[in-house]
């Protein structure tokens, strides 16, 4: 396809280049948590227990309260980028022409603050229930408007919220039980162009390139699952547990606005395809994209080796291979010059693979109020190869490094703080537009092609204030 389309999946996939663990996810939904690199989900220490395992809850007493805050410095920068055209007439369509712009810098804010908020309350000595409202992805992008890459992104930001009450039974002394709903609201954004003027001959003074377009593209939607959690304290040193969050399905409805090179739809050299611009890319046409965010389950343990250490371990694994393919529906079927259809529908085919993290922490009481904190974890990369990286998500091994601890202001309230930086390995994307890649013969495409390499990292602080009523 020569003339563009704007792709809502690549915007809802692909949005959380910056999330900081594997695949989707923003990697923290606790500070207390973040300051053992997501090790300590056994302890059942605060309120956010709710997230890591709900079970937890029964360890807490009365009414309980946290409210966190992380402030995200992430770096992705691209390098090194190629953009190429391909030509009509083969299949595949071989390389043509290379795509004029910069080829170089970053993609992400320099800070993005991401609130969490819990509580509990103990209704008997069996029973407590909870409700978490938290952040699982936040994330920016944003090339240069001139980039390169520009025809297969542009700018992507994306925010959800979930909202998941929850209530814990105390089935013994040694063993809770808990279960929750989640609902989610997801919102995102895009900003996309389009090679208009390869509609227009060359010799007229078109071809690709010389007329962009680009569309401002919205959606939003809420999905719904559930969370389930088992706690078990084997005796006063060790506890373990498991916690199970499901899949959320999404229908993300939304519309794509165009905005036209004003010289394509004048009396000049685009004026014999200015009809069909405007019939193909309206001001306004609906867009829609089904999508799964996949299921978790984690294996976790704390072991107290004295009264002032205490050990953290958690194992991870996740459902990444829901992103396996996904279809993008528009309003406005697409064809190309000559008028050869090109349905309605882009295709992505990521292949992602399941994937596990593992995480290691520990605390030392070094005094009465302070209580000190640390843990690293590795977290695998659901990207198969390079060829199926998304430019919109270089994503990649990534190892975290957290210090942190926490401060008992009296007996009811404390503060927990914590600083992570994520190391992610170096990637690569081979970026390829075309429908044999995607295993179709028609499809809604740019047909372009382009590599980039990319240079991530970030850092994270956090701090958290908990208090029992």
């Amino acid at each position: 396809m020569k003339l563009k389309h704007v792709s809502l999946s690549v915007m809802m996939m692909g949005a959380t280049s910056i999330a900081m663990a594997s695949g989707y996810h923003f990697g923290t939904q606790s500070v207390s948590a973040q300051s053992t690199a997501n090790a300590s989900a056994a302890e059942a220490g605060n309120a956010s227990t709710i997230f890591y395992n709900a079970a937890g809850m029964t360890k807490l007493e009365g009414t309980n309260f946290s409210g966190a805050l992380n402030l995200v410095a992430p770096s992705v920068e691209y390098s090194n980028a190629t953009g190429n055209y391909t030509v009509p007439g083969s299949t595949p369509r071989p390389v043509g022409g290379a795509i004029a712009g910069t080829t170089s810098g970053k993609i992400t804010d320099d800070l993005i603050a991401v609130p969490q908020m819990y509580l509990t309350h103990q209704l008997n000595e069996k029973v407590t229930v909870g409700l978490g409202i938290y952040v699982p992805f936040a994330s920016e992008t944003e090339y240069q408007r001139d980039s390169v890459l520009r025809y297969n992104l542009n700018a992507t930001s994306l925010k959800t919220m979930d909202i998941n009450p929850t209530v814990a039974l105390k089935l013994n002394e040694q063993h809770s039980v808990a279960v929750g709903v989640v609902a989610q609201h997801a919102e995102a954004t895009l900003r996309q162009y389009a090679n208009h003027g390869a509609a227009v001959p060359g010799g007229l003074g078109g071809g690709n390139g010389t007329y962009d377009g680009y569309a401002d593209v919205d959606g939003k939607d809420w999905g719904f699952g559930y969370n389930l959690a088992w706690l078990w304290d084997i005796n006063d040193s060790t506890r373990v547990g498991v916690n199970y969050r499901s899949k959320v399905d999404h229908e993300l409805k939304g519309s794509a606005k165009w905005s036209r090179s004003t010289d394509v739809l004048a009396g000049g050299p685009g004026n014999a395809v200015a009809d069909l611009v405007k019939s193909l890319y309206p001001d306004s046409e609906d867009a829609s994209v089904k999508i799964t965010t996949p299921e978790s389950l984690s294996l976790h343990a704390m072991h107290k080796l004295d009264r002032k250490v205490t050990l953290f371990g958690d194992l991870t694994w996740t459902k990444h291979s829901r992103f396996d393919v996904a279809q993008l529906k528009y309003g406005t079927p697409k064809v190309s010059l000559p008028a050869v259809n090109q349905g309605d529908t882009t295709y992505l085919n990521p292949q992602w693979k399941d994937t596990y993290k593992i995480s290691l922490g520990g605390a030392y009481q070094y005094s009465e109020p302070l209580q000190l904190r640390a843990g690293i974890a590795f977290d695998k990369s659901p990207v198969p190869d390079d060829n199926h990286r998304l430019a919109t998500m270089p994503d990649n091994d990534r190892y975290w490094f957290s210090l942190g601890g926490k401060y008992d202001l009296n007996k009811q309230s404390s503060i927990d703080f914590a600083y992570s930086y994520i190391h992610i390995k170096d990637a690569k994307a081979n970026v390829d537009g075309r429908c044999t890649s995607q295993g179709q013969t028609v499809c809604v495409s740019s047909q372009t092609v382009g590599t980039a390499n990319y240079k991530a990292s970030a850092q994270i602080l956090g701090v958290q204030y908990n208090h029992r009523f």
